[in-house]
């Protein structure tokens, strides 16, 4: 419910006149109602008596909304309500619809049996509500007499045919007319240099407010600072939009995120447009000359800049730089994050937040890092709302308490259903005492393997298989992504591990296990198709300690096995495979202290490789099958 009873029409419409008159060009052609308006400063109408009111509801049948009387007994009609409508009715014009445009049949068409109340309500406008709209831009204006609130008040529906978009609704017929007011300093705001500057008291009340906003939002006050900006942005105000954007990007909102005003500055474009050409390129149906219509207005060195920062984020290898101690805080987030530990890259990128320094005051929060490869994934919604709530570029506040972290520091998360539910069977191995990338040397064949730059799980395995020219059906050479399990362990994890055969399967822990310890788990426990299976191996100094194996229903163990990972404690009942999944996963963590990365995992990027074959090769009389792809031209 909106509170329309204290409203003071006349001030109101004696303001948004005296605004419009002086947004004209001197010399311009008018006509002659809207010369006369000019000369007097007024859109409207003389007043309507009672009697003209009682008249017109005698005349409807229905006694007019409150909102809409009082507007009446204030001027009975408006000229230019808005930039579409360039004549609302009063109590002569203003008549039921009754369908006279035939729109109530073209929506009816459109609906089908599981249409909802709202679809059905945008129909059936056209034949019940009240025309308010006389002269327009193919634009209609209508009152429902059915959308009704408790103070009386009927809704107000607008559609346009040139907009691809159902009938908009207001509350009631002030809640419409502010909008057409702002939506009329939304227009003189973008104005051609023929057109007088649009400045007057609202613009300058509104500028001061959006200044207020950005202080606010330094301060860690993003959601004051927000609203003030989304009015001032209604209004048309030319900073409002960009640094309004800047809080919508960090809550994770990309759609209409354009940073207008301030992404073709020079002076914002190193931090704005990463962002705005990451989002452009996750969106790979888009035609990349549509890039440029965001970009208007911006010189050939800074569309140059634009295309090449987005061939960077498309290739993977576009890297987020900042001044100064925060830029240093940067590097370090960077180098816990490629290895996985995405939690300690936030807390660094968190706390070296009151030490950043905006490129210029309308610079709100560090944004350029959320295109990066390795950073961006550290974004959450929540974690947004924390950087935006810490106070930051000179200015002070309160400082937010930390968010929770992403990861729950254990192996069992691998026991829960993922969405979709496709991590059904997982493969990891985990090497003390050694860094991530010197697990090529270790799992891999040959010395010349090298880590992948960074990149999400699922884009490795494209990219292995577009690569690949030889397929067999005994070789098993996993991708794997590594990284960092806690103090003293690394980690290389399969989440889309080939189908498990136990009579040729060959753990690679004794080969990794040169000098230190290394653990191998295979799970297939949720499998919904075939046996379910796991595998576990320990070995040390290059020989196999202990394993195991269920499979077909058997366990096959070998070598002195501890007590907590006795395999007679998992697999008595397989009823619930999922908790003696989870209590093996337990298990292992607590016999060595190793963890894995949920959320770098799942959602980040990692450094990947290819191993060694974790299969042994055919013996005579075994058969097998390679495919070989050759292409012409390569």
């Amino acid at each position: 419910m909106t509170d329309t009873t204290a409203f003071d029409w006349r001030s109101f419409l004696l303001r948004w006149s005296g605004e419009w008159a002086d947004s004209l060009p001197d010399g311009e052609t008018r006509s002659a109602d809207d010369e006369a308006a000019w000369r007097a400063r007024w859109l409207g109408f003389p007043a309507a008596p009672e009697e003209r009111i009682a008249a017109m509801e005698e005349r409807l049948g229905r006694r007019m909304p409150p909102s809409y009387r009082e507007f009446l007994e204030v001027s009975d009609g408006w000229r230019h309500a808005g930039g579409f409508v360039w004549l609302l009715a009063g109590t002569e014009d203003a008549h039921w619809h009754d369908n006279e445009s035939g729109l109530a049949d073209m929506f009816e068409e459109y609906l089908d049996e599981d249409a909802d109340p709202e679809e059905r309500r945008e129909a059936d406008i056209w034949r019940r509500g009240l025309q308010l709209d006389v002269e327009s831009d193919a634009t209609h204006v209508l009152l429902d007499p059915e959308d009704v609130d408790e103070d009386g008040e009927w809704a107000v529906y607008t559609w346009a045919s040139w907009l691809a978009e159902p009938p908009q609704r207001h509350a009631n017929f002030l809640e419409f007319m502010r909008d057409r007011y702002r939506e009329f300093h939304s227009l003189r705001a973008q104005g051609s240099d023929e057109e007088p500057v649009f400045v007057n008291d609202t613009t300058q009340e509104l500028d001061s407010m959006v200044e207020e906003a950005r202080l606010e939002a330094l301060r860690g006050g993003w959601e004051r600072a927000g609203e003030v900006l989304d009015e001032a942005k209604e209004y048309g105000r030319p900073r409002a939009a960009g640094l309004g954007d800047q809080i919508r990007r960090l809550l994770g909102e990309t759609y209409m995120v354009y940073f207008d005003g301030l992404v073709t500055d020079p002076q914002y474009a190193a931090e704005l447009l990463p962002p705005l050409v990451a989002e452009h390129a996750a969106h790979s149906y888009r035609d990349d000359s549509t890039l440029t219509f965001h970009l208007r207005g911006a010189d050939d060195g800074l569309v140059s800049l634009a295309y090449a920062t987005l061939d960077q984020v498309r290739n993977g290898t576009y890297r987020y730089t900042a001044a100064g101690p925060f830029g240093e805080a940067v590097e370090r987030a960077r180098e816990l994050a490629r290895w996985g530990d995405t939690d300690g890259a936030w807390r660094t990128l968190r706390d070296a937040l009151p030490l950043w320094e905006p490129l210029g005051p309308d610079h709100l929060a560090p944004l350029g890092w959320v295109a990066d490869p390795v950073l961006g994934p550290l974004l959450t919604p929540e974690r947004g709302r924390e950087l935006l709530s810490t106070p930051r570029g000179g200015q002070t506040g309160e400082v937010p308490g930390p968010t929770a972290g992403l990861d729950p520091g254990d192996l069992a998360w691998l026991a829960e259903p993922d969405p979709g539910n496709n991590r059904t069977s997982y493969r990891f191995v985990l090497v003390e005492g050694v860094e991530p990338e010197e697990l090529p040397g270790r799992l891999a064949d040959g010395d010349g393997t090298v880590l992948n730059e960074p990149i999400t799980f699922w884009e490795a395995r494209r990219r292995s298989l577009h690569e690949r020219r030889e397929f067999s059906s005994y070789d098993d050479r996993a991708l794997m992504a590594v990284g960092r399990a806690g103090t003293g362990w690394s980690f290389a994890f399969d989440g889309d591990p080939a189908p498990f055969d136990q009579r040729r399967f060959v753990s690679p822990a004794a080969a990794a296990s040169e000098g230190t310890r290394a653990v191998v788990v295979w799970s297939g426990l949720r499998k919904s198709h075939g046996e379910r299976f796991v595998h576990l191996s320990v070995a040390r100094d290059g020989a196999e300690q202990y394993a195991f194996t269920y499979a077909d229903g058997e366990v096959r163990s070998s070598g002195e096995i501890p007590r907590p990972l006795d395999p007679s404690r998992f697999f008595g009942d397989l009823a619930d495979g999922v908790g003696t999944e989870r209590s093996l996963l337990e298990a292992v963590a607590g016999e060595f202290g190793a963890h894995l990365p949920r959320h770098a995992i799942v959602n980040g990027r990692l450094h990947t490789f290819a191993t060694r074959s974790w299969t042994r090769p055919p013996r005579d009389g075994e058969t097998y099958m390679v495919i070989r792809i050759h292409h012409e031209g390569s």
